[in-house]
């Protein structure tokens, strides 16, 4: 109920009252029973509420039935978060993703708009102007689904090819994934210097940010900030952003933010394992990073011995930072490069002391790992990436195995 009073706050609304309803199965025609209903509309009327939210998805009829109970605007979770997401959606192709899942879920729901006007009564002649209407809206909103698609699918391609190149370079693709408000984009602003809007808000970030990160050992790696996930995230909605999810599902590491702080941070791990697996990223490498730790210890809203840190003992092999102070990132860095670190070539190099520039370059892009300048050429043990092997073919003296230096 919490997490649903920040979304109904972060689309604009004020919450005045909340209520529940223990039963074993939904109610066919109004999800709640009709005494709750009645009872709720009640407290709608004394309160002069406008809009009732329900934390889980409704059908068409379910919407219909409740509006009239309670003479008030009804919302489900999908369509809560799809209002949110069109808030947010600042790129065309953000936008394009979520008129398509805005559409989608009204398509079966246009009944509702039309129920005013009358319906087809049957015979000859008795065609009502509600129906022609709704046959007409149906097919304006099923062209414009299929055109969108259609867009999406340009961008798609656009997308593929950007990854193409990126992999030309053989600069590995890192993707920061997790729920939402776990502090993903200010991780990625503290490592890269990216100014990407971050907020304490669900879902500040909806567009997808990639900014090249270089590591101590002056390995390239890609960052990408990724759109957050949340409990119950609308299957429409993922099918519609399939274009910037790919970015997670083509990423070589995944780094799995968790706000370690928050009380229900064991669910929200598996809220996201659970979209993750949707999309076809599950069993990728992951990292996981448990964020604001400076709130933990009995600082700020932390829970002293609690929850996080019973968090941290299950995950041993995770990195623990705090994005906002810079707590823990150079631990974060140097797991990343132990993690990407692979993808070099590592090599025996014997270079002439007076190709200076050669000797530049190669402490510029590669990891030098052992040194010597005392011979009658300069020496060196080196991981570089593979793209620049025939830029220092000249001075190999032989090729190392890659795991004898990892």
């Amino acid at each position: 109920m919490e997490e649903l009073s920040e979304l109904a706050a972060t689309a604009g609304g004020e919450v005045v009252g909340n209520g529940t309803q223990k039963m074993d199965a939904p109610v066919a025609g109004t999800f709640i029973g009709s005494g709750k209903a009645d009872e709720f509309a009640q407290h709608c009327r004394r309160q002069d509420v406008d809009t009732v939210i329900f934390d889980d998805e409704l059908s068409p009829a379910q919407s219909r039935n409740l509006e009239r109970v309670f003479d008030c605007k009804v919302l489900d979770r999908t369509s809560l978060i799809l209002d949110i997401f069109a808030q947010r959606a600042r790129t065309r192709e953000g936008k394009l993703q979520i008129e398509l899942a805005q559409l989608q879920h009204l398509l079966p729901r246009l009944t509702r708009f039309w129920g005013h006007l009358s319906r087809q009564k049957g015979g000859i002649g008795m065609r009502g102007d509600g129906e022609t209407q709704l046959e007409t809206d149906r097919r304006r909103v099923q062209d414009r689904i299929s055109k969108i698609a259609r867009e999406l699918e340009v961008v798609r391609r656009q997308r593929s090819t950007q990854r193409q190149g990126r992999q030309r370079n053989q600069w590995p693709l890192a993707s920061i994934v997790g729920y939402t408000n776990a502090g993903k984009s200010t991780l990625l602003n503290a490592l890269t210097g990216a100014e990407v809007l971050a907020e304490n808000k669900l879902f500040a970030t909806l567009d997808p940010t990639t900014r090249r990160l270089r590591l101590p050992t002056n390995q390239n790696v890609l960052l990408t900030d990724t759109v957050g996930f949340i409990r119950k995230l609308p299957h429409g909605l993922v099918e519609a952003f399939k274009a910037t999810l790919e970015e997670v599902v083509q990423a070589d590491l995944l780094l799995h933010v968790v706000d370690v702080s928050h009380p229900q941070a064991a669910e929200q791990i598996e809220a996201v394992n659970a979209v993750l697996n949707e999309i076809g990223a599950a069993g990728k490498p992951t990292l996981m990073v448990f964020n604001k730790i400076d709130q933990l210890n009995g600082h700020g809203n932390g829970d002293g011995d609690g929850h996080g840190h019973k968090l941290l003992q299950q995950h041993p092999n995770s990195v623990s930072i705090s994005a906002r102070t810079g707590e823990g990132l150079p631990e974060l860095l140097a797991e990343l490069n132990s993690q990407v670190r692979p993808i070099r070539e590592f090599m025996e190099l014997s270079v002439p002391h007076e190709a200076a520039a050669v000797i530049a370059r190669l402490h510029a892009v590669g990891q030098v790992v052992e040194r010597d300048y005392n011979g009658e050429k300069a020496w060196f043990k080196v991981r570089i990436p593979p793209h620049l092997h025939s830029e220092f073919a000249p001075f190999i003296v032989q090729e190392l195995q890659t795991a004898n230096g990892i």
